[in-house]
Formats: C-alpha cells, structure tokens, sequence
C-alpha cells in the first residue's frame, strides 16, 4: 500500500490527537471531506429552502419547514435496506463516487431552482438529496472498518460524528444566512455546486478496496428487504443493541434541533444570533465529545461509558432547560454570554453534547466490529431504517405536546426523564452482555485480508 495512505496509528491506545492523527492519512480525510461536504449541502439546500419560501416569498407557513424534514427523512426507511445491498455488493470507494457524481447533478438542478425561485423544483431536489444521503449513508459506516484496524475504530467513528454534526450546523446556518443576502439564490447555488465538486474530488482520493460480497442479490422487493435486513440485524444481539441505542440518540438530537428555535423565539425572546449560539456550542460539543471519545475508551471497541454519558445528558439537558425557563429575555448571543444564565446554558448544552459524542461513537463501532464483513453496510443500513423511524416519532411527540400547550423546558424536562430511563436500561443491558460475552472483541482477524490499512 503507498505510504501516503498511512499506517495504523496508535490513536486506540490513549493518544489524545488519534482522529487527528487519523485525519492526516487517506485512509480517513478523504472519506470525512466527501461526508462533510454531503451534510453541509443537505442543511444548506433544506434550510435556504425554508427561509426562501417563509421570508421572501411568503408561501408555505410552519409547515413547509415540516415537509421539508418529511421529504429528506422519508427515503432512509423505505431505501436504507437496498442502500446496504449496494454497498456490500460493489467497491464502497466506487460507490460513493457514483453517489458524489450524483449529487453533482442534484446541486446543478438546485441551482437551476433557487435561480427560478421555483418551491417544487427545489422539494424534488431535497427529495433526491434525501435519497442520495440514504444510498450514502451504508456505505460511509461500511468503508471504515475497510481501512482502519480495530482499534481505530473508534477514533474513525469520532472524526465521522464530530464532522457529521459541525456539517449539519454550518450548513443550516449558512443555508440561511445566504439565502437572505442580496442575489441570495446565486450565492446558495455557487456554494452547493462548489461543495459537490469539492465533494467528488476527496470521493476520488478514497483508497479503493474490493466488493465485500460480489456474488450478493440485489432484491427488488425494498419493503421485504427492509424488512428482512432489520429482522436480521435483530438477531445479533450486540448489533440490536446499539442500533436501538443508537435511535434512541438520534431521536433526542432531533428533538434538541428541533426545540432550539422554540426556545429561542419563544423562551428566550430573542433574535437569529441567539440559535445560531445554541446550534454552534450543541455541534462543538458534539465534535469534542466524540474526539476524546478513543481517548477514554483507550481504543477498545466497548460500550461500558454509554450508560454514564446518557446519565449525563439528562442532567445537563434537565438543568439547561431549567435555565432556559428561568433566565427570562435574553435579546441576542451577545447579552448571552454577559449573563450567569446565559453562560449556565452554553456550558449545559456544551456537556450535553460532549455526551451524545462519547454516547454514540462507540456504538456505531460495535455494529462495524461485530457484523460479519460481508454484510457490514447491511447491518449499518438496519441502523438508518431504525434511526428514521424512531426520529419520526419523536417529531411526533413533540407535536402532541405542543398540541397540549407544553413549551420547549417542559418538554426538554420529558424528554430528559425519558432519556434517564433509557440510559437506566442501557447500563442493565451492558451488565448482562459483559457478564455473558464481552463486548470487546479482539482486534485480530477482525479485517479482511488485502484491506487499505495495510
């Protein structure tokens, strides 16, 4: 293997900088530019979107940013299946280029829509974007046990996520900010289109690896694949596992992005500057969290600290809540941090986040340890079905209780309490496996013969 690809760095055994020191091999930075530019161009296109039908052109109302969310989140339960399928029958490098090539064209057809100002021609955009993230998505957890060893796993898996949430925020901030410029839709249009190129160039750069089943079917039936890969994916017990827990992550990030303009407009009085406060220091420490997460867990592919960080985001998701309620009208980011409340919530958010990263990184290393390497991206397309249907129920809660007169605090004390129970079940869960089998599983023979690590 060419020596500019690297070699397994020593990040799993307590190095502080592993996924930095990651970064700087291609067996990593390739594949975190392709997905970073992925996500940035999804939150971009979805919120300028939104903010050019609601602020320019007057049409829609609160449900277009509804729509919006339902027409991106709607292929990852009915594709994800099929999605698996083609990523564990083809060259993963070569499937995202075909992807990146896709979404090339998807940001020329966005521009052609935000240039008309058309609302139709940009929702079948964000459809096919929602549909290209979803073919997208197995194959960017399948790649990276392909390239790094088992105990880079995960301080791969924290890069992914830090640079996955930080996308999600800069490209919703950006969306909007853009979009309200003047020629706000030429600007949107360059940006997507030079994030796509950037994005097909770094797929280019992936070191390639051979197809981890080339003999598999591709079934047409996507409602019986769907079923048949979740079904499967419950039968493997510490797979099941994590993508429960997994889900249930993702339902309370949801649901967090989704309250923050409540409390912002609603709690806190306050204007644009104050949400992007929250949304930054949530994505920052997210990015923190999950960096540090290798450190902690000294490389071992090991759930034993995610009971403790899902302990630790209820208190500081209840106690940021609380002083969301009590702080009264803070204007703008700035009277934020020149107030004790102000300064109460960045750090409880900030906590809260580093949290969810050490919550969820290890977990998406357990489905890439334990699945079987020819059905890798299958287990991690179960994962993404389930994710999807649990996010669309906790976009469902959150409407019943506004339905009911609940504010943000009230709802984020729910969901808080919610979230201890789960973390009360996850710690059960993770006694009995590691009294029955360890969740850490030896490195050795884990990989496939010929993988770029090497």
């Amino acid at each position: 293997m060419k020596s500019d690809q690297g070699s397994p760095s020593p990040c799993g055994r307590g190095v502080g900088g592993g996924g930095l020191v990651l970064l700087q091999t291609r067996r990593l930075w390739p594949l975190a530019l392709t997905q970073s530019c992925g996500a940035l161009n999804d939150n971009l296109v979805k919120n300028a979107l939104v903010v050019l039908a609601l602020f320019q052109l007057g049409i829609g109302g609160t449900g277009m940013s509804a729509l919006a969310g339902a027409l991106f989140i709607a292929p990852y339960v009915l594709l994800s299946a099929t999605a698996g399928q083609l990523a564990d029958r083809f060259s993963k490098p070569k499937v995202i280029i075909t992807y990146k090539l896709a979404e090339v064209l998807l940001m020329a057809a966005a521009a052609g829509a935000f240039l008309t100002e058309s609302i139709p021609g940009l929702l079948v955009v964000l459809t096919g974007l929602g549909i290209q993230a979803t073919l997208f998505g197995p194959v960017k957890y399948g790649v990276l046990p392909e390239h790094l060893t088992a105990d880079e796993l995960v301080a791969g898996n924290g890069v992914i996520e830090a640079t996955t949430f930080l996308s999600i925020v800069a490209g919703t901030v950006a969306g909007g900010a853009l979009i309200l410029l003047p020629h706000g839709t030429a600007w949107v249009s360059l940006v997507g289109l030079t994030l796509s190129l950037l994005g097909l160039w770094s797929a280019m750069q992936i070191p390639t690896v051979p197809p981890a089943d080339p003999s598999l079917h591709i079934s047409p039936n996507i409602i019986g694949g769907t079923w048949r890969t979740t079904r499967h994916a419950a039968s493997v017990r510490s797979i099941w596992f994590a993508v429960l827990s997994l889900s249930w992550f993702w339902t309370m990030g949801a649901t967090l992005m989704t309250e923050f303009p409540v409390i912002a407009r609603d709690t806190l009085h306050s204007d644009g500057t104050a949400l992007t406060l929250l949304l930054t220091v949530f994505a920052v420490g997210v990015g923190v969290g999950s960096m540090q997460c290798a450190r902690l867990l000294r490389g071992d592919v090991s759930a034993r600290l995610v009971p403790f960080a899902g302990i630790g985001i209820s208190l500081f998701c209840w106690d940021f809540s609380s002083a969301a309620a009590s702080a009264g009208a803070i204007a703008t980011a700035a009277a934020a941090l020149f107030t004790l409340a102000g300064w109460r919530m960045v750090i409880d958010l900030f906590l809260l986040a580093a949290c969810g990263g050490v919550f969820s990184v290890p977990l998406y290393a357990i489905i890439q340890d334990q699945a079987a390497p020819n059905e890798r991206a299958r287990m991690v397309a179960a994962n993404n079905i389930m994710n999807a249907l649990f996010m669309i129920a906790g976009a469902a809660a959150a409407a019943g209780a506004a339905a009911i007169g609940w504010d943000a605090p009230q709802f984020l004390h729910l969901a808080a309490i919610a979230n201890l129970l789960i973390a009360c079940w996850i710690m059960r869960i993770v006694r009995t496996m590691r009294a029955a089998r360890p969740i850490v599983v030896p490195s050795a023979g884990r990989h496939p013969a010929g993988s770029s690590r090497r």
